[in-house]
């Protein structure tokens, strides 16, 4: 009789199969204590969203200073360039840092960037010519500020979702405080111990200001690689997300002039410039305000609701602004304006981050940010390029003023699209 022999099946299973299970089953080991809904508060949401707001600049200041005193033989136009691209980049990176995040890279990017920004800030303080402050103050400065500002922005829908707009405006109101401390302390710092210096302090806050965002900060869903790579396409089959990206990019090329170009408009109509720079603190401390209470009303009417009529005022208070000659109405436009400003910056994601599933957040996120900083990058030189051919400032309100105003009525759009009626929450 004859015994046959039937050898053991070998493991089928290659060594990298084998990996990519190890691999998930300790990413889902690392989320488990997170497990469950959305916390909507707590603890541990509440530290993460607190750390993110972190303290940032006001380029205001810098413009009035640089055509003053470091760059005076340069045009406004040409000054406003630094600024315009610094915003243009805290923006521009929201594609490549939203893909990043769904990806899980989160911790590391953000840590890298929170010294760059660091060391880029004391660069600035070093600065003479005029392309030394194009690449530290806004290239760089801006490019690190973006990675931030993109993260923070997309790890806020892993925390909250019923208190989302409250959670976004917490988040957005670090920079509203450095807005307030920046401008102050320039103004009294100066004086007493030169450019440099006062630089170099305002190094040294986001030193301690970014170094506990970083031991805070957190995700709580693993990561997730979704289908179509660096680009979500299939998003633009909403129209609604469409033209909310339109609008986004409209609503840039009028957004930043009146912040940019108020102490200088304060110093062309006879205003001191010690009240000048005060006003940069003045829109900025107004706009925490903004900040909060429009994260309060999008929590209850939907973010869309509490956008338009914000967005607005902005449109009709830089129509405003050129006309604006004494204290008492510098001072009131700056307030509104700064109301205004901080409810729509604080609102901005939040359309985009409802047009989806939210384990593409940071695409999707990261897309529309990326189509919103083209409008941000030539809008205010576009302004500053009015101004020095009209010698005023009412032309560029029209400008600015007309295309933020454009972009309310494509809010309208949106809105209807979304919601597919004129009421309800949305």
């Amino acid at each position: 009789m004859e015994l046959a022999y039937t050898p053991e099946e070998p493991d089928t299973a290659p060594d990298d199969q084998k990996i990519d299970e190890k691999i998930s089953l300790d990413i889902t080991d690392k989320y488990a204590k997170y497990a469950g809904g959305v916390p909507d508060g707590g603890f541990k949401a509440w530290s993460v969203i607190v750390a993110l707001g972190y303290v940032g600049s006001s380029w205001g200041i810098f413009q009035e200073y640089y055509e003053r005193v470091l760059l005076s033989n340069k045009s406004p136009s040409t000054i406003a360039w630094i600024g315009s691209v610094q915003v243009t980049f805290i923006f521009l990176p929201g594609l490549v840092t939203g893909r990043l995040f769904d990806l899980g890279h989160f911790k590391i990017p953000y840590f890298i960037a929170s010294c760059g920004l660091i060391v880029c800030t004391f660069l600035t303080a070093e600065c003479k010519q005029y392309w030394q402050f194009f690449l530290a103050q806004g290239l760089f400065t801006g490019l690190f500020s973006g990675i931030l500002y993109g993260q923070a922005i997309s790890v806020v829908s892993h925390w909250f979702s019923k208190k989302k707009g409250m959670a976004l405006g917490i988040v957005s109101i670090g920079s509203s405080l450095g807005g307030v401390l920046f401008p102050i302390a320039g103004q009294n710092l100066i004086p007493i111990v030169g450019f440099k210096w006062t630089v170099r302090i305002f190094g040294f806050t986001m030193l301690v200001a970014l170094g506990i965002t970083n031991l805070a900060i957190d995700r709580r869903l693993p990561p997730v690689n979704a289908k179509g790579g660096l680009l979500n396409l299939p998003a633009f089959r909403n129209p609604a997300y469409t033209i909310y990206c339109i609008s986004g990019i409209t609503c840039s090329f009028g957004l930043y002039t009146m912040l940019t170009y108020l102490p200088v408009s304060a110093t062309a109509v006879g205003m001191s410039d010690s009240f000048s720079f005060y006003l940069v603190a003045i829109s900025n401390g107004a706009s925490g305000f903004g900040r909060l209470s429009a994260g309060f009303l999008a929590d209850r009417i939907g973010p869309l609701s509490a956008m338009i009529p914000f967005t607005a005022l902005l449109g009709i208070l830089t129509f405003a602004w050129p006309y604006a000659s004494s204290q008492g109405a510098l001072i009131g436009v700056s307030v509104l304006y700064g109301i205004a400003f901080g409810a729509y910056v604080s609102l901005i994601v939040a359309p985009a981050m409802a047009m989806g599933d939210v384990s593409d957040v940071g695409r999707r996120v990261g897309m529309f940010m990326t189509i919103a900083a083209l409008g941000t990058l030539v809008g205010t030189p576009i302004s500053g390029a009015i101004n020095a051919r009209t010698g005023g400032f009412k032309d560029p309100g029209f400008f600015a003023g007309g295309v933020v105003i454009f972009s309310v009525l494509l809010l309208f759009v949106v809105r209807y699209l979304q919601l597919g009626r004129l009421y309800g929450k949305c």
